[in-house]
């Protein structure tokens, strides 16, 4: 019996046959081998934990305030975390408008919920975040990658794709997976050119604070609030176990938002918004955050300097990422980056094939010639090693 089989008193909803497991952590099982180095995974450094400031922070939060931390709360979030992200976004924003999610994945599935029915269109960059994929695809959205180049979306042709979708998603700093981020002349005119079509931007921030040497521009929300809903997360600036993000909603579409939280599940966790509050508190992020970019700088660099060292000569292409924790490759025609991972594996190093991330156009040659590197959590002897086993099987593939 197929272990996918249902017994035939159970009848699944159509909507479940588009559930599908996430094709990267699919991969991420071949990569679990003892001796492997992982450049897969798009998971933040461990070492960037502010484990003593979460231990101080939990006594804390028991001593005080511990019943109400550990009782059911309410579906909006914690009033003072909500406050600490309208005070700390680029542009004016009630707290009443911040909605507290249980990761910023929820958000994409109660902008899902919210607002695509079956058949609707749904705009995205290309390539674009696999988890927004799948969280977008159950309610049956017909979706469509806009052409994108390292400065974002091509206006041209989002402007012939933007009759009557509902919304563009996308991801304007340090992009997963290509870790490009939009410029300012594309920003200014992408929040000019949505107002005119009036289509709905969901911009998507969690890499926003992860720069090298400059902030990114203001957000699209900072220039078009009406029109954009914006999300983050507490996950790559604190820990991705807390399981918190955020939403900052458009004042008439936050009620439905809030009511598809509610039937999600009630709220997210009290007590780990409330330890989040307590370590945020004062000027901590100021003081962490610049830890985390020094680290990752290094570790991109690292990447960097081992690619143009291993790869001379064998027609491997990159981009040069600004901040965040991905770096975008290609490999020479005729390689298919998904064929080439167990060769990889058994080499003892592993990425992630850059086809899943594309929202129709895995069977185009030219996707399944990309990959993805994360360079965060990988040790700089890591990466020289693991980038020196790469180019070896990427030789031996094409010789």
């Amino acid at each position: 019996m197929n272990p996918y089989d249902l017994p035939s008193t159970w009848v699944l909803a159509r909507r479940a046959s588009r559930m599908n497991p996430s094709a990267i952590r699919e991969i991420l099982k071949v990569t679990e081998r003892p001796g492997v180095i992982s450049f897969a995974g798009g998971l933040p450094s461990p070492s960037t934990f502010p484990v003593d400031a979460f231990a101080a922070a939990s006594a804390r939060v028991l001593q005080e305030d511990g019943p109400a931390a550990l009782q059911y709360a309410a579906s909006e979030g914690f009033p003072a975390l909500r406050q600490q992200v309208a005070a700390g976004l680029p542009w004016p924003v009630d707290p009443d408008q911040v909605l507290i999610t249980t990761g910023s994945q929820q958000g994409l599935d109660l902008v899902a919920k919210v607002l695509v029915d079956a058949g609707s269109r749904v705009l995205v960059e290309t390539p674009t975040y696999l988890g927004a994929l799948q969280a977008f695809a159950p309610m049956e959205p017909e979706i469509l990658g806009v052409r994108s180049d390292y400065e974002g979306v091509q206006l041209d042709d989002l402007r012939a794709k933007a009759e009557g979708a509902r919304f563009l998603y996308l991801l304007p700093n340090f992009q997963n997976p290509t870790g490009r981020s939009m410029s300012e002349a594309r920003r200014a005119a992408l929040a000019e050119l949505a107002a005119e079509l009036r289509l709905p931007i969901v911009e998507d921030n969690p890499y926003g604070e992860l720069w090298f040497d400059r902030a990114p521009p203001p957000p699209l929300s900072a220039r078009h609030p009406d029109g954009c809903l914006y999300l983050g997360s507490f996950s790559k600036v604190l820990a991705p176990g807390l399981r918190l993000g955020f939403l900052v909603a458009p004042p008439a579409l936050y009620p439905k938002l809030l009511q598809a939280k509610q039937a999600a599940d009630l709220h997210s966790p009290g007590f780990n918004q409330r330890m989040a509050a307590q370590v945020m508190a004062g000027d901590f992020l100021q003081r962490h955050v610049p830890r985390i970019r020094a680290l990752y700088r290094s570790q991109r660099d690292a990447m960097l300097a081992a690619l143009e060292r291993e790869m001379a000569g064998l027609g491997l292409q990159w981009n040069v990422p600004d901040g965040g924790m991905f770096l975008w490759a290609r490999l020479p025609h005729g390689l298919d980056a998904l064929e080439l991972l167990p060769r990889a594996v058994e080499a003892g190093v592993a990425f992630v094939p850059g086809a899943p991330f594309y929202a129709d156009g895995s069977e185009d040659p030219e996707a399944q010639r990309t990959l993805r590197l994360s360079f965060v959590t990988a040790s700089v002897a890591e990466i020289d090693r693991g980038i020196a086993a790469l180019a070896a099987v990427i030789r031996q593939a094409t010789g």
